[in-house]
């Protein structure tokens, strides 16, 4: 049948449904060329004419048209009614559990056919052909899709999708508003009364379409939008609450205590109309609140506004006369060669720079913490009410049946009077997420002991878990009140779900008055914060370097809250490690019994682990994953998701690390083997290992200028300035090839002295002066033409030695490389200051480096390894006899220096070798003596080769022969320390501890009472 037969044919038809629907359909196979449901052979009952079905309430019935995984299909009359087909589509809702739900469902009333698509995770999309439209081959196509390749319709946007766009719509007008210099709570309040209406609108709490009539008129009138909105949160205010005719359900809750209305311009009530359109049916609420918050970020808005190409609108076709679609891609009509190839929403998100943490990462915190211990108690009460019911069927008598069936129900009351006490606490809550996540996992766990109840003949009574059972603090008002939005929202989207009938509790809302804007560490009198008991505490608090805080809360803040805490926190502490102190305290004070947090991975090393170590001396770490990579204000970073609770809370839980059950987890959140964390810093180390000096400021200058300095005269101390210009070098010089940087160093010289340095002096006085004249520090600021940490423990060290030891701080690798002295390190290198190569081996091998990974910690989105002097080198013990306070010519003679010397020594000239072979680099003097020679390379050839040839690239590949030098080197210092070459790593660790045990035995308790020999792991800014 060509599209003018089809179309004189159908085009005026009048007659009935019965009359026309099954032939109109064949004619239509025809037109696309598809098999008809009688002549399709092969598919039998699954592509059929009245497809019975069974209904609820045991009736039948009968869908026009069906092909299984595809669609079913319902006709109507021609009419010019214009709910014709919204009838239709509400009969094939009904019908689609009986029809195994197909991806689309279309109605057809012979002049026009509609497509619903249905898929799981998606907002419904409507595409829309007529008679006329079908006259295009590009149309057909589209629509013969429907039976062959029905996928093709799902739609772009998924639930986060869509949830992002609502997000930067509101946003906008968010910001808008803040920018108006509003009160930053009125602005949150009535931004949440209008995201509420948008969802309770569209999933059919609030009738006929009232908010998008109100949009549509104020839009029109823009005078009309206070006093219509007004009248409609009035309504929504009271019971038997009415706007114009329309009745209205009681939601109140707080939200609406009410009828305060911000004014809008034009502009704005044009952005909210078209919010209002977007499909708020499919929200996500545990990622609403997050992206709302970035949408109020110019840059991040900018972003999401991205994600605008196309609109999700809902139909609201159902209502006479409603508004049109704005102008951006009606879905009206389904023109085209066909859909665009469905994109990933991660993929979509990522690319515009849209991040949230997604529901499973969550839940990793909430399980544990707040599902899996109300699980165990079930299954204990479940056991005991079995066993009555098996008393209740066995008894003789009515007394023994009836003293069965009350004990039973004691049982399960007590249960649920028990669970009605839960509370669960987020102390940051930001916009919700993990109280959304937590109160849907009690409220499914409820629903699910329910059904199992009634298999004892227990009454099903109402749910115990309600928006009261979830606590939360937060200090930004906005996000606030979002979380208890989102959580109202989450809420009423389960009853939706689950309920029989929808929602019969009025007022629809609590009140949510345990959401509270303010403060978690201090109260306005300076004092530490008190938290609400609750059972479990949950959430993701701020991360925030110990230097971060002063740059990101203020000086005079980030002083309050370390000297609150100062007996508790040490004062170089992570933000993050606050709120983890406080749940441990409220553990202690049985005010709380298990705690879940997430924190930056840092929380394993360094001065952030003590929080940790504190909670492993009386509680226990039940739960963890030590590295997991988070997303954080729009940044990738890497965490450690932290479980832990009183012992007797989880008593007879196995540990579980990373997903593994393990016998126990120690506080660097690693398991089995040895707890390297109890390892004590020894006198022996002390003095030898530091952090580079810490510049503060750009001392640093290009080897050009500094040549020119160098080669220069007539300073008017008469002195060369070499004395002040030396090479310097950083991470990358290492791992990487050398940059050919030098630095201006002063030292500690008064500033008549260095000033005497002409040139360099005022090269500094000008570029770092004025940066440092800003600087919080005293010293700093006074002595500017200084390094921010000049660290003269190191240069002490470091003038006994003509050559010393460099790592990088942080690398994939861990290397050591020897370097002149003359060479001044980065403040993210760490020095030895030893020259011999029996200790340079002990570093490079393997037993040191498995000490130092276990104890350095990781950093950044990388997991790279860090090293750190106070617990890399300060606590591994060397073998008696050659440990680092002997002097490398009093061991010289021992037959086990000898051996690593040699083995090192060789690993270090095969690896210069090849980073610099003389066929592509020629060696030179530098200008003035003093320094080590210049490594030049021989042609362009040779400087792209060398480009390949860096220590990084070197150890990726691990050639055979690095290997074979490393294991070399590894033999020599196990047979130092008269162990086997080939034993595992954790029993090289558990002999390392055990000798690091035994010398700080001998030196009255490690360092712990000396001064420390690192000056300070982490001293910039």
């Amino acid at each position: 049948m060509s599209p003018d037969d089809f179309r004189a044919k159908w085009g005026d038809f009048r007659g009935t449904e019965k009359a026309g629907a099954q032939s109109h359909f064949n004619d239509l196979c025809d037109l696309l060329g598809l098999p008809k449901p009688n002549d399709a052979h092969g598919l039998g009952d699954d592509y059929v004419f009245e497809k019975s079905l069974l209904r609820l309430g045991e009736r039948r019935g009968f869908a026009d048209v069906w092909r299984r995984d595809c669609f079913a299909w319902e006709y109507k009359k021609p009419s010019t009614d214009q709910n014709n087909l919204v009838r239709a589509y509400k009969q094939l809702k009904e019908y689609a559990d009986g029809l195994q739900n197909p991806p689309l469902l279309i109605v057809s009333d012979i002049k026009t056919i509609r497509i619903h698509t249905q898929f799981t995770g998606y907002p419904a999309e409507v595409i829309e052909f007529d008679i006329h439209d079908l006259n295009d081959p590009g149309v057909r196509r589209r629509l013969a899709k429907a039976w062959t390749d029905p996928d093709s319709f799902r739609p772009e946007a998924s639930r986060e999708l869509v949830t992002t766009r609502a997000a930067a719509k509101l946003g906008t007008v968010a910001a808008k508003l803040a920018r108006d210099g509003r009160d930053p709570q009125a602005v949150a309040h009535f931004l949440n009364r209008l995201v509420f209406c948008m969802f309770v609108e569209d999933i059919g709490l609030l009738p006929d379409y009232v908010f998008a009539e109100i949009m549509d008129a104020a839009v029109d009138s823009q005078d009309d939008f206070v006093p219509l909105l007004g009248d409609l949160f009035r309504a929504m205010k009271n019971d038997q609450g009415r706007f114009g005719t329309t009745r209205i359900p009681w939601f109140n809750g707080g939200l609406f205590d009410d009828d305060g209305v911000i004014p809008l311009n034009s502009l704005q009530i044009r952005e909210l109309r078209d919010a209002a359109q977007l499909d708020w049916t499919f929200v996500e609420p545990a990622i609403f609140g997050t992206l709302f918050e970035k949408g109020l970020d110019p840059e991040k808005r900018e972003a999401m506004a991205g994600l605008f190409d196309v609109v999700v609108a809902k139909d609201r076709a159902a209502k006479p006369g409603a508004a049109p679609l704005p102008a951006a891609k009606p879905k009206a009509k389904g023109k085209g060669t066909g859909a665009a190839k469905p994109v990933p929403v991660a993929e979509i998100g990522r690319a515009v720079g849209v991040h949230y943490t997604d529901v499973d990462k969550i839940r990793k915190i909430v399980e544990p913490v707040v599902l899996q211990p109300l699980e165990r108690e079930w299954a204990t009460v479940k056991a005991a009410i079995a066993a009555e019911a098996k008393k209740e069927s066995a008894a003789k008598s009515e007394a023994a049946k009836k003293k069965a069936i009350e004990a039973k129900r004691k049982l399960w009351f007590d249960f649920r009077q028990r669970l009605k006490t839960l509370r669960v606490l987020d102390p940051a809550c930001g916009s919700g997420n993990f109280l959304y996540v937590s109160l849907l996992g009690l409220k499914d766990f409820d629903k699910k002991i329910r059904d199992e109840a009634k298999a004892f003949d227990l009454i099903a009574d109402q749910d115990v878990f309600t928006t009261d059972t979830v606590l939360g603090i937060e200090v930004n008002p906005y996000a606030a009140e979002l979380a208890r939005v989102t959580i109202w929202i989450g809420d009423i989207q389960w009853d939706m779900r689950n309920g029989a009938g929808g929602i019969a509790r009025r007022p629809i809302l609590g009140r949510m008055d345990g959401i509270r804007n303010q403060d978690a560490l201090i109260d306005d009198k300076g004092r530490e914060r008190q938290w609400p008991a609750a059972e479990c505490i949950v959430g993701n608090p701020p991360f925030l370097g110990d230097k971060a805080m002063i740059r990101s809360l203020g000086e005079e803040y980030t002083k309050k809250i370390r000297t609150v805490f100062e007996n508790r926190i040490s004062g170089d502490a992570n933000l993050v490690c606050y709120w983890f102190e406080k749940a441990r305290a409220m553990i202690e004070s049985g005010e709380t019994q298990r705690a879940g947090l997430v924190s930056t991975s840092t929380i394993r090393s360094s001065n952030n682990r003590k929080v940790l170590d504190r909670i492993v001396e009386s509680q226990i770490i039940y739960d963890a994953w030590a590295d997991e990579p988070w997303e954080q204000d729009g940044a990738d970073v890497r965490v450690s998701l932290v479980c832990y609770a009183n012992r007797e809370s989880v008593a007879g839980v196995q540990p579980c690390l990373d997903g593994r059950k393990v016998a126990e987890i120690f506080s660097d959140l690693t398991a089995g083997g040895s707890n390297i964390t109890e390892a004590a810093r020894l006198v022996e180390n002390k003095g030898l290992c530091f952090q580079g000096p810490v510049k503060v400021g750009p001392f640093d200058v290009p080897g050009e200028l500094a040549r020119r300095w160098l080669q220069a005269s007539g300073n008017p101390n008469g002195k060369p300035n070499s004395d002040v210009v030396r090479p310097w070098a950083n991470g990358m010089d290492i791992v990487r090839r050398p940059s050919d940087t030098w630095i201006v160093d002063f030292a500690d010289l008064p500033e008549m002295d260095a000033a005497g340095y002409e040139v360099p002096f005022e090269y500094i006085r000008r570029t770092v002066k004025p940066e440092r004249d800003k600087n919080r520090r005293d010293r700093r600021r006074i002595y500017w033409w200084q390094h921010g940490e000049t660290v003269p423990g190191f240069r002490a060290a470091l003038s006994r030695v003509s050559r010393y030891i460099i790592t990088p701080r942080v690398a994939k690798h861990r290397i050591f490389v020897w370097m002149h002295a003359s060479v001044l390190p980065d403040s993210r290198l760490v020095a030895v200051c030893r020259d011999d190569d029996t200790i340079f081996g002990f570093l490079h091998s393997r037993p040191h480096e498995l000490w130092s990974l276990r104890l350095g910690g990781w950093h950044g989105i990388g997991n790279d390894p860090q090293y750190t002097p106070s617990q890399g080198f300060d606590t591994f013990p060397f073998p008696e006899g050659l440990t680092p306070n002997i002097p490398a010519k009093d061991y010289a003679a021992d037959p086990r220096a000898q051996c690593i010397a040699a083995a090192a020594k060789k690993l270090n000239e095969q690896r210069e070798n090849w980073l610099n072979p003389p066929e592509l680099v020629r060696r030179e003097a530098e200008v003035v003596p003093g320094y080590p020679d210049r490594l030049l390379p021989r042609g362009d050839k040779a400087a792209a080769e060398l480009k390949k040839r860096t220590l990084t690239n070197l150890y990726n590949q691990r050639p055979a022969w690095l290997d074979l030098a490393h294991k070399a080197l590894d033999e020599a210092v196990a047979a130092a320390y008269g162990w086997p070459a080939d034993l595992s790593d954790d029993e090289i660790l558990s002999r390392l501890l055990a000798l690091n045990h035994e010398r700080a035995a001998k030196q009255g308790g490690g360092m712990a009472a000396a001064d420390s020999a690192a000056e300070a792991d982490d001293s910039e800014d």
